[in-house]
């Protein structure tokens, strides 16, 4: 029969003689750590497969579907403080998109057809790390703790390191990835799409005389091997700090002082003063906290490193660079094209980046097979900062730098290891974006860095303690 629900609206059906049915409960549903684990555990592999920064848009994909069923399942779907201003950067990036067939002036003009690869590239993988964030934000510790995903990330400062030395002992080396296998001649043969699918070694420049290798596995570019080397060494730190193992403090200390070796000759200027900004942000972190020995430590790994300098020919290495700076009056050119073009669309940018007409002394100067850096410089492609200013203006860069911004201001008080090396990191992206840009990796160990900082406030909350308070 039919019963209607007092002081409702609805009806109720049950039969006369028959046991009353209960609803269905709806449970929770967990957020299993493989897509993430696994990306970062497995990252050489899949560097070597040829998938490199396309794990994370592959990844991406597992990893919403997870997030809508937990949603689905009846648990919420947390969002991280001041994700406002990243949907507004994200909102700011597609409607720049509308000025992408414009030519601004000292560039080569080209059809907007012809930009949009890269468009869609960049946005794409924003999206992805976007689902990325807030997938590692709303892993419980039971899922993932956050011990377990600072030493993934401890484990890639490893991976970087052994990249380095790779790239100085074996800097011609190369192979053809299965993914390259698979793609057309015509488009693998792209410098684009072979810095994504190659797995090489090094990149080969000329900087202080005679061709030499710069490390660069396996992250595809020598400045993104200099940006993630800042951004991960923290957590190496902090995850040998957590272990009760004499071993593992060793080694961290070992795979430090090794470091040093492929962050000199990576001749990276922009990775030495990213390692100075780091160290003298935590100093002051711990100063501030009345933990005054951290002066000493630091005096005495200067002092360490002005010995290994003065006693090896890394010295030498640095002093030639300093000497040698090549790239100078380029950074300058496309600083300043960067600027002017910003001054002609300064709301909205021109929604991608543009080569300049010839190079920085005449515009009759431009890339050849046997000069592939003699002029058609990217703008855009000198930094992160000049990137946003350029292609997405100023709505997009304030956006973006407000997100971060937020970000470290929220968790300020967090003194906790993963506190001060998460909002480190970050003050490092800081620094690092007027020379290095941010996509694919570097934003990844950002975001992973802000989703540990919001972890740790998450828990801190749960578990009715202060987040400010060192554990």
């Amino acid at each position: 029969m039919t019963l209607v629900v007092p002081g409702g609206s609805g009806t109720a059906s049950t039969r006369a003689a028959g046991p009353a049915h209960s609803a269905p409960v709806r449970r929770p549903t967990a957020l299993p750590a493989w897509p993430l684990a696994s990306m970062l555990a497995f990252y050489p592999l899949w560097w070597a497969l040829g998938l490199g920064v396309l794990i994370f848009p592959l990844m991406a994909v597992p990893m919403l579907v997870l997030l809508l069923r937990r949603r689905a399942g009846g648990r919420p779907v947390l969002l991280p403080p001041g994700f406002a201003w990243w949907l507004l950067f994200l909102a700011a990036v597609v409607v720049s998109i509308a000025a992408l067939g414009a030519d601004p002036s000292g560039t080569v003009a080209e059809p907007a057809s012809g930009r949009l690869i890269a468009v869609v590239y960049r946005l794409t993988l924003y999206a992805s790390l976007t689902v990325l964030l807030v997938y590692a934000g709303n892993l419980t510790e039971l899922e993932l703790s956050r011990k377990r995903l600072v030493k993934l990330l401890g484990w890639l400062f490893v991976v970087t390191v052994l990249g380095g030395l790779l790239g100085i002992v074996a800097g011609r080396f190369e192979f053809t990835s299965p993914v390259e296998m698979l793609l057309p001649h015509g488009l693998r043969s792209k410098g684009f799409v072979q810095s994504m699918v190659h797995p090489y070694a090094a990149q080969i420049m000329d900087l202080v005389g005679g061709e030499k290798p710069r490390p660069a596995a396996p992250w595809g570019y020598t400045n993104t091997w200099g940006n993630n080397f800042c951004l991960l060494m923290g957590w190496l730190v902090v995850a040998a700090g957590a272990s009760r193992r004499g071993g593992v403090k060793l080694f961290a200390v070992l795979c430090l002082g090794v470091s040093i070796v492929p962050a000199v000759v990576s001749l990276n200027r922009g990775l030495w003063i990213g390692i100075g900004v780091v160290v003298l942000y935590v100093a002051a972190r711990y100063v501030l906290m009345g933990r005054l020995w951290i002066i000493a430590a630091v005096l005495l790994a200067g002092a360490a490193l002005v010995v290994a300098l003065v006693a090896t020919p890394l010295g030498d290495t640095v002093n030639a660079r300093i000497d040698n700076g090549k790239s100078n009056g380029v950074r300058s050119f496309l600083i300043e094209r960067a600027v002017d073009g910003f001054a002609e669309s300064p709301v909205i940018g021109y929604g991608s980046t543009r080569n300049t007409i010839g190079g920085r002394n005449s515009i009759t100067v431009g890339e050849s097979s046997g000069c592939e850096r003699c002029g058609n410089f990217t703008v855009g492609g000198n930094g992160q900062f000049w990137q946003l200013m350029y292609a997405h203006g100023a709505a997009g860069t304030l956006a973006y730098l407000a997100f971060f911004g937020y970000g470290l201001w929220r968790f300020r008080r967090d003194r906790t290891p993963i506190g001060i090396a998460g909002s480190a990191a970050i003050v490092s992206s800081f620094s690092a974006m007027l020379w290095y840009n941010s996509l694919a990796t570097p934003l990844v160990f950002m975001f992973l860095a802000y989703a540990l900082l919001w972890r740790n406030e998450l828990e801190a909350t749960r578990s009715g303690g202060p987040a400010h308070e060192s554990r």
